[in-house]
């Protein structure tokens, strides 16, 4: 299935944003997830079924100032 993740194509056999976390080598539950622009919580992601085209984004907490 093509997606897009964080802006960028990726070809993924994943079929919810839990396992494409997984096969994208994404670890945390402090990860932020969201699934064509609705944020998505932690605790849904295993239930959360993706579909070809999706723009998936995920963004990780930082330091720094």
């Amino acid at each position: 299935m093509k997606l897009i993740v964080n802006g960028q194509g990726h070809e993924v056999a994943a079929e919810t944003l839990a396992a494409l976390l997984t096969e994208l080598d994404f670890q945390g539950n402090w990860l932020a997830t969201a699934l064509n622009g609705e944020v998505v919580a932690a605790r849904e992601r295993d239930r959360c079924r993706l579909t070809d085209g999706d723009r998936i984004e995920i963004l990780a907490p930082m330091k720094g100032g």
